[in-house]
C-alpha cells in the first residue's frame, strides 16, 4: 500500500475540490462488493452528475463479515478506475464515487436496517448476493433477527414498509436483482411470495401488495469488474495522492438490460444519462446474444489457444492466427444464428473483440477452461446446431472447437479433482477441471484409444454422449466426420497449424 499520509475521506475529497453531497437516499443496495460499486453505484453517480436523479444509496452488508466498516472509515468514498479499449483506443476513466450515504451490517444493526423501510424517498432496491443468493430457505423464520437468506431479509423489510405506508402505490418499490441467474426478478418474486404465504398466512392483502404493487425487474448485467488492484494499489494510490483501501477497477464496457415497462425510465433515467441500458419487454434475445457471442467466443477459443501455447485472452488477441479465428467465428458462424438487428449484433461483436484486447485485464485461459463440457453445451452448441439448420452444413470453426475440447481433455493421469495433461507444443503440464464423471469418462476414452486413435470411432463415442449434449450429435449430418477430421489434423500437424488453415 502507498505510504500516503492522507486516506480518502470527506476531508481529503474536499481538498481535491470534491464535496460529498448529502442527497435523499433513494436506493437500498444489498451487497457492498466490487461489482455493484463499479456498476450500479457508478450508474447512480453518472445520473447524479447530470442532475437527473439526485439520490444516494444505503448499502446493506448481507453477510456477517464484509466491508461496511472499511467503507465507513473512508466516509463511504472510493476511487473507481474504468480501463479498456473503446473505438480502437485505450481509455482510462478515474472518478471518486460519492453516492453511498451510509452502510448497515444487518447482523449488528438489525433495527436500523428495518428503519430503512420507513424512508419515504426510497424508490429502488438492488442486489447482488451471488447466484446462490436467490433461494428459498425453509429454516428462515419471521422472528429471526436476521434470517439467513437474502429473500427472507428483504421480506422483513418489505413487511415493515407495508406496515408504515400501507398499500399506497406511491410507496411501492422497484426491485432490481443483479444476480447472474436467468429471470432473476421473477425468481426473487416467487421466493418472496412463498415465504410470505408461510410467514403471514392471514395477511393476503400484504402478499397481494408484495407481488402486484411492487415491480420486479429481470436484468442482464454485463461488465467485467476486476476489483481491488492488489498489484497496482501502491502505484495508483501514489498517483491519486491519497491512500484508498477500497479502490475498485473494471472495464470501460458496460451494458444493462432491464425487462420492465418503459414507464419506469422516468424514475430511473439511466438512458437519459447516456448509459448503455436497454429497456425491453423481452430480454431473451439479449441474453442469447451475450451467451452466444461473448461467452461462446471464449469457449470456442480458449482450449485451442491454450494448446497453441498461449496463456491469456489478451495473448489470443495479440496472435494473428487466433485473433483471426475469433473474428471469423463471431462474424461468420455465431452472428448468423441470431435474430437481433444486424447493427446491434455487429456492434456487440466489435465490443467483445475490444474487451478481449483489454491490456488491463489478465484473464487466464486455464481459468476459463473450468467445466468446458457444460460450457460448450450452453454457449457453443446452440450456435453450431442453429448454423447447421440455417445453412445446411456444419460450421467449420465451431466443429474445430469441439475437436479441440476433446484434445484438451487428453489426461495422462487421473488426479483427485482433475486430470493431469501435457501440452504438446511445449511440454507444459496443466490440469483439466470438470465434474468427476466427465473427467473419468475422458480419461477412460483416451486410455482406450491411445495416442494414435481411430478419430472417427473416438468422436462417435464423444458425440453420442447424450448425458453431455441432451441428444446424439452423431445425428447431425456431417458433424462426426468434420470433428474427427479436425482431431486427426491436430494430432498429426499440431493445433496452431490446423487453426491457421481454417483462417487463411
Amino acid at each position: 500500500m502507498a505510504s500516503n499520509d492522507k486516506i480518502l475521506n470527506k476531508e481529503t475529497a474536499t481538498q481535491l475540490g470534491i464535496e460529498k453531497s448529502s442527497r435523499p437516499v433513494k436506493v437500498l443496495q444489498f451487497g457492498e462488493g466490487n461489482f455493484l460499486r463499479a456498476f450500479i453505484d457508478w450508474m447512480i453517480y453518472e445520473m447524479n452528475k447530470k442532475d437527473l436523479f439526485n439520490g444516494n444509496v444505503s448499502i446493506v452488508q448481507p453477510l456477517e463479515h464484509g466491508m461496511i466498516d472499511k467503507m465507513s472509515e473512508q466516509d463511504y468514498l472510493y476511487t473507481l478506475y474504468l480501463r479498456g479499449v473503446q473505438n480502437g483506443e485505450v481509455r482510462v476513466e478515474k472518478n471518486i464515487i460519492d453516492v453511498v450515504e451510509r452502510g448497515l451490517n444487518v447482523y449488528r444493526d438489525f433495527e436500523d436496517y428495518l428503519k430503512e423501510a420507513d424512508n419515504p424517498d426510497l424508490k429502488l432496491i438492488v442486489s447482488n448476493t451471488t447466484e446462490a443468493g436467490i433461494v428459498y430457505r425453509g429454516e428462515d423464520e419471521s422472528t429471526d433477527k436476521p434470517p439467513v437468506s437474502f429473500p427472507a431479509k428483504l421480506l422483513l423489510l418489505l413487511k415493515r414498509r407495508y406496515e408504515t405506508f400501507g398499500s399506497d402505490p406511491q410507496k411501492a418499490l422497484m426491485i432490481m436483482p443483479c444476480e447472474l441467474i436467468d429471470r432473476n426478478g421473477d425468481n426473487l418474486k416467487k421466493v418472496l411470495k412463498r415465504l410470505a404465504e408461510k410467514w403471514y398466512p392471514e395477511a393476503a392483502d400484504f402478499t397481494k401488495w408484495l407481488t402486484d404493487t411492487n415491480v420486479y425487474f429481470n436484468t442482464l448485467v454485463d461488465r467485467i469488474v476486476s476489483g481491488y488492484p492488489r498489484e497496482e494499489a501502491e502505484a495508483l494510490c501514489s498517483e491519486c495522492g491519497y491512500t484508498d483501501n477500497l479502490i475498485d477497477t473494471g472495464e470501460i464496457f458496460h451494458f444493462l438490460v432491464i425487462e420492465a415497462p418503459e414507464r419506469y425510465q422516468k424514475e430511473l433515467p439511466l438512458v437519459q444519462a447516456g448509459l448503455d441500458v436497454k429497456w425491453t419487454d423481452d430480454m431473451t434475445p439479449y441474453r442469447t446474444r451475450k451467451v452466444r457471442i461473448l461467452n461462446g467466443a471464449h469457449t470456442m477459443t480458449v482450449l485451442a489457444a491454450y494448446l497453441c501455447g498461449l496463456e491469456t485472452v489478451k495473448d489470443c488477441m495479440d496472435s494473428e492466427i487466433v485473433s483471426a479465428y475469433i473474428k471469423k467465428g463471431i462474424y461468420e458462424e455465431i452472428i448468423p444464428t441470431l435474430d437481433l438487428p444486424d447493427d446491434e449484433l455487429n456492434f456487440f461483436g466489435g465490443a467483445v473483440l475490444e474487451r478481449f484486447s483489454n491490456p488491463y485485464i489478465r484473464h487466464l485461459l486455464l481459468s476459463i477452461s473450468l467445466n468446458s463440457v457444460s460450457k460448450f453445451k450452453t454457449r457453443v452448441l446452440p450456435s453450431l446446431l442453429e448454423f447447421t439448420t440455417r445453412k445446411g452444413s456444419v460450421p467449420e470453426l465451431l466443429s474445430f472447437s469441439l475437436a479441440a475440447l476433446v484434445l484438451f481433455y487428453k489426461g495422462q493421469k487421473r488426479l483427485e479433482t482433475s486430470l493431469s495433461a501435457v501440452r504438446a507444443v511445449d511440454g507444459a503440464v496443466y490440469e483439466v477441471k470438470d465434474s468427476p464423471e466427465v473427467l473419468d469418462d475422458f480419461f477412460s476414452l483416451w486410455s482406450k484409444y491411445g495416442d494414435n486413435p481411430d478419430c472417427n470411432e473416438f468422436i462417435k463415442e464423444v458425440l453420442g454422449r447424450e448425458v453431455y449434449w441432451e441428444e446424439d450429435l452423431n445425428q447431425v449430418p456431417g458433424l462426426t466426420d468434420k470433428v474427427a477430421s479436425y482431431l486427426d489434423a491436430m494430432l498429426k500437424d499440431g493445433v496452431e497449424a490446423t487453426m491457421k488453415k481454417l483462417v487463411s
